[in-house]
């Protein structure tokens, strides 16, 4: 596979939050905690649906729309140093594909009820995929850099009211 190669992707869906200034959009769920929206799959896709209201949480894989162009050293919203981009979780990226965990709180028909959403209003979806413990769960991780980084800090950079 050459450097020149490319992919389409097609969202399946689309998110809906009461997110609309990315400046004031939280980081990640855990800052987004009781934040509620909703996903809506697109008819062709609802047969997928299928079965996913047994999962408590669900990845969501999202095309950051905003976005534009990127940095291979940015300075992280929690840190003033500047690190690599792929040690970060910025969106500003060479593909500009987001990941969230949330949780699912119901589904009727081809709509998702999600809480913890740390995502914009409007956001094309790629992806669904359910969050399996058995698979998912990491013990004893390290989380380089953002181990230095205090609960205080991370709770007033990373909710950017």
């Amino acid at each position: 596979m050459s450097e020149a190669e490319a992919f389409t992707y097609r969202p399946i869906g689309i998110i809906h939050s009461p997110h609309t200034d990315p400046e004031a959009t939280p980081v990640q769920g855990a800052f987004a905690r009781g934040v509620r929206g909703v996903v809506e799959v697109f008819p062709p896709y609802a047969a997928g649906l299928k079965d996913l209201e047994g999962f408590s949480h669900v990845y969501l894989l999202y095309h950051f729309h905003l976005s534009c162009g990127f940095s291979l050293l940015v300075k992280p919203f929690l840190d003033v140093v500047e690190r690599g981009l792929f040690s970060t979780r910025a969106p500003r990226r060479p593909n500009a594909i987001g990941l969230s965990i949330v949780a699912l709180k119901g589904i009727e028909g081809r709509t998702l009820h999600v809480e913890d959403v740390d995502i914009l209003d409007g956001t094309p979806l790629l992806d669904i995929k359910p969050y399996v413990k058995r698979f998912d769960e990491v013990r004893n991780p390290r989380c380089g850099w953002h181990e230095g980084i205090d609960e205080e800090t991370a709770a007033r950079c990373g909710g950017r009211k």
